[in-house]
C-alpha cells in the first residue's frame, strides 16, 4: 500500500486513493508534484510555482513511513527540488499519514469503511526519544498559600504558552505526558489547585484544641489569621489562575483544563479574556459547586451557616471523618479510577500512586471539606461560555464519548451554544481523554494550536480545507503505545448539522446500546 504524508494547509491537500495521488490547491498557485516509488514507499515532492506563497518547514509535506515517526527519504534524494525546505524532516511530530478510503460515514459515525490517519505516537525514552524534562516548582501567591507546579520546555522562547488545568482530586502529575511530549516543541505548564495535589498547606490552618488536640489540620476552634478568608472555592482558583499567568507565565497562553479544570478556564477566559489565546475543553463539568453564591444569592446564602471556611463545625468535622475515611481508601480510589478510563489497559500505577499520596497529607480532609460546601461561582457554565463568545476567545471541544460522568450530551450542549467551536470526539476514551488517548489529544492541540497562530490559514487537522469546518467527519487515528499498534475513531463534528440531529442521533445510539446489553 502507498501511503503519501501531508500537512494539512490551506494551501494543498494531498492524499492517497487506492495508489492514486491526488493534488488539490486552494490557491491559485498550483503545485508541482513528482512521484518516486521504491519498494512499498511512495514519496512525494513539491516546489511552488513563481509566485507562490512559501510556507515554513512545519507548514509543508513531510514523508514518512507507514509504521513510526521517523522521516525516512533520504535528503540527497531532494537536491533537484531547490524550493524543497529540508528543515521538515525535524518536525516529523507536526505531520500526519491518510489512507483515504471511498465511503463516508454519516452523522452518527457508522460507516462501512473510515480513513485511517496515521499519527506519531508519544516519544519512547528507551528507545533515545527525546522527552522534555519536567521542572516541580513553587509559587508563593499569598503568605503560607505555596501553589505547586510542573513545567517543560521553557527553552521553546518562540512558541506559545500553554496552561494545563488539574480534575477534582488530581494535579500537574495527571498532565505527564503532555509535559514531555508538548513540551518538545512548545513551553508547558500545569498546576495545582489550592486545596489538591501539592498545593496543600505545609501547617495547620487552625489552632489545635487545648483539651483535645487533633492530628486532622483544620479541625481546631480557630483558624490561624492568614486562613480566615480561605474557602477553596471555584472563584478562588480563578484568582489563583489569574495571577499565575500574570506574575509566573507573565503573557496570554492557551489553556486545557480536564473537567473541574475545564470550568475553570471557561469561567477565567470570560473574566479575563486578554490574558486567554484560546480554551480547551477535556470532558468539562458543566457545573460545580451544590451552595448558593453570596454574591448572586445574598439573601438565599444566608440560609446556609457554613460556606468552607476554617475553621469547621464541629457537625460538618464528623461528616467529613466518616465520609473521608471511605473516599481515601485505596480501594475506592481504585474503583473510582476503573469507573472513568474507558480503557482498562492503560497504566494509572502513577495517577492512583499520587492521588493516594495526596489522602495521606493532614491537611487533606478540611480542605475536601471547604471544596464541598463552598459556594458555586459567580458565572453558571452557560454565562461562562457566552462571555467567550461575547469576547471573541476561541474555544475547541475534546471529549472521551465513553465517559461515564461528563457523557457525549453536555458536549453536545457546549457545541450548539458555540457552534463555530471545533469539537472532536474520541472513542475509546473516558473522563481523562488526555492521559487515556495522549496521542490524539496532543496531537489535535497541536493542529488547534497551529491553526490559530496562523490566523486561519492553516486547516484543522483531520480537515481537508478551511471550509470542510462546517461539516461532520469520521476518521480512526492509528498510533503506536508502547509497543503495539492502538487506533482511536476522532468524529470530527461540523457547523452545519442541526443539533437536533445530533441529540437524537445520540440517543438513538444509547437506546441501541441498551437493549444490545439487556439482550
Amino acid at each position: 500500500m502507498e501511503i503519501l504524508s501531508c500537512h494539512s494547509t490551506s494551501f494543498c491537500y494531498v492524499e492517497n486513493v487506492r495508489g492514486k495521488a491526488i493534488g488539490g490547491c486552494l490557491s491559485s498557485n498550483q503545485a508541482k508534484f513528482s512521484i518516486l516509488k521504491e519498494e512499498r514507499m511512495c514519496y512525494v515532492l513539491f516546489k511552488l510555482s513563481r509566485g507562490a506563497r512559501r510556507y515554513s518547514g512545519a507548514d509543508q509535506f513531510s514523508i514518512k513511513t507507514p509504521n513510526r515517526s521517523q522521516i525516512c527519504c533520504p535528503i540527497n534524494a531532494l537536491k533537484e527540488f531547490d524550493n524543497f525546505d529540508s528543515s521538515v524532516l525535524s518536525k516529523s511530530y507536526n505531520s500526519y499519514v491518510v489512507d483515504r478510503k471511498e465511503s463516508s460515514p454519516d452523522v452518527t459515525g457508522a460507516g462501512s469503511s473510515v480513513p485511517k490517519v496515521i499519527i506519531p505516537g508519544l516519544p519512547d525514552e528507551s528507545k533515545d526519544d527525546y522527552v522534555a524534562p519536567i521542572s516541580s516548582c513553587y509559587w508563593e501567591w499569598k503568605p503560607k498559600l505555596n501553589v505547586h507546579y510542573e513545567k517543560s520546555g521553557c527553552q521553546n522562547v518562540n512558541s506559545p504558552a500553554m496552561l494545563f488545568l488539574p480534575g477534582f482530586g488530581v494535579g500537574s502529575f495527571h498532565y505527564e505526558k503532555q509535559l514531555k511530549d508538548l513540551g518538545r516543541d512548545h513551553r508547558i505548564w500545569a498546576i495545582d489547585f489550592l486545596g489538591q495535589g501539592k498545593s496543600l498547606p505545609y501547617e495547620d490552618l487552625t489552632s489545635p484544641s487545648k483539651e483535645q488536640p487533633d492530628p486532622v489540620w483544620g479541625f481546631g476552634d480557630e483558624a490561624e489569621p492568614w486562613a480566615k478568608e480561605l474557602v477553596y472555592s471555584i472563584d478562588l482558583w480563578k484568582e489563583q489562575v489569574h495571577y499565575f499567568i500574570e506574575e509566573v507565565i507573565k503573557e496570554p497562553v492557551y489553556i486545557v483544563g480536564n473537567s473541574l479544570g475545564g470550568y475553570v478556564a471557561i469561567y477565567f477566559a470570560a473574566c479575563y479574556p486578554h490574558l486567554v489565546k484560546g480554551v480547551t475543553l477535556l470532558n468539562a463539568t458543566p457545573f460545580w459547586g451544590f451552595f448558593p453564591n453570596p454574591v448572586r444569592s445574598p439573601r438565599l446564602s444566608k440560609v446556609f451557616p457554613w460556606a468552607g471556611q476554617f475553621p469547621l463545625p464541629t457537625s460538618v468535622r464528623k461528616v467529613t471523618e466518616l465520609v473521608w475515611q471511605k473516599i481515601s481508601d485505596p480501594e475506592s480510589i481504585a474503583k473510582i479510577l476503573k469507573q472513568v478510563y474507558a480503557d482498562h489497559t492503560t497504566k494509572v500505577d502513577n495517577v492512583f500512586a499520587r492521588i493516594l499520596e495526596t489522602t495521606k497529607h493532614p491537611a487533606a480532609a478540611a480542605a475536601f471539606a471547604s471544596i464541598m460546601f463552598a459556594p458555586r461561582g459567580q458565572l453558571s457554565f452557560e454565562e461562562a461560555l457566552s462571555g467567550c463568545q461575547m469576547n471573541n476567545v476561541p474555544v475547541c471541544l475534546m471529549y472521551g464519548k465513553e465517559d461515564p460522568w461528563v457523557k457525549p450530551i453536555w458536549g453536545l450542549q457546549v457545541k450548539r451554544q458555540l457552534p463555530a467551536a471545533p469539537y472532536y470526539e474520541i472513542s475509546p476514551a473516558g473522563h481523562c481523554p488526555h492521559d487515556e488517548v495522549p496521542e490524539v489529544v496532543n496531537f489535535l492541540l497541536r493542529g488547534w494550536m497551529r491553526s490559530l497562530e496562523s490566523h486561519g490559514s492553516v486547516a484543522l487537522l483531520l480537515l481537508e480545507s478551511p471550509e470542510s469546518v462546517e461539516c461532520d467527519i469520521v476518521r480512526d487515528l492509528e498510533f503506536f503505545c508502547e509497543g503495539p499498534k492502538r487506533s482511536a475513531r476522532v468524529q470530527f463534528y461540523g457547523s452545519t448539522v442541526p443539533h437536533w440531529k445530533r441529540v437524537s442521533a445520540y440517543l438513538k445510539t444509547q437506546f441501541q446500546n441498551r437493549g444490545a446489553y439487556s439482550r
